[in-house]
């Protein structure tokens, strides 16, 4: 049961985005729209879940002098895997993430992950802990990217929801990701305190 509590936390408790607010770069960078938001969240919950489960079984055998760089190793690994991936099987989306992709190596919520649960951790709940968390992710981008489209530009996963005529150009800006994501971290803090 305690394992499963792990996983809700990546969601509500310690969401990345809208608690922790870890991961800012991909969060502000890629979610212009919905799909970017949800391939960035994807992407990056496979490479928690895989650098998790293999750190949770080769971590007595690391020493500590190189632990950091070895879980850098690892994540890497996992990341050229999904990079491959996605050039060869969703190229559009390739695209559009771009320098994005190699930085999730150095993303503050994987080498968190890998640091502070899956070094201490067995294998099962590595993985858990790593898809609950991943997954938060992915929630949080995929929500700040369907925003961000539909106010910019009337669409939300490049679906037609009013005219884009009325759609207001800042949101699919930098400056629109900062906007909205304060107004939702601000909208969430006020459901938390009601709840």
């Amino acid at each position: 049961m305690n394992q499963w509590s792990n996983f809700s936390k990546g969601f509500f408790k310690e969401n990345a985005v809208f608690t922790l607010l870890l991961g800012m770069c991909p969060t502000l960078g890629v979610t212009s729209s919905a799909s970017n938001g949800l391939g960035m969240g994807l992407a990056t919950t496979f490479v928690l879940v895989m650098s998790n489960l293999v750190i949770s079984l080769i971590k007595n055998l690391i020493p500590d002098k190189v632990r950091i760089p070895a879980f850098i190793v690892v994540i890497a690994t996992f990341v050229t895997v999904v990079q491959m991936a996605m050039e060869a099987y969703v190229p559009a989306l390739f695209e559009s993430l771009g320098l994005f992709i190699p930085l999730i190596v150095v993303n503050c919520i994987v080498l968190g992950r890998a640091e502070s649960f899956a070094s201490k951790n067995n294998p099962i709940s590595s993985i858990i802990d790593g898809l609950g968390m991943g997954l938060g992710f992915a929630m949080a981008l995929t929500i700040l990217g369907s925003v961000r489209e539909l106010l910019g530009s009337g669409k939300m996963f490049g679906v037609s929801i009013y005219p884009e005529d009325y759609g207001m150009l800042v949101f699919v800006l930098a400056p629109g990701a900062f906007i909205a994501l304060g107004y939702l971290i601000a909208f969430i803090n006020r459901v938390k305190k009601t709840a």
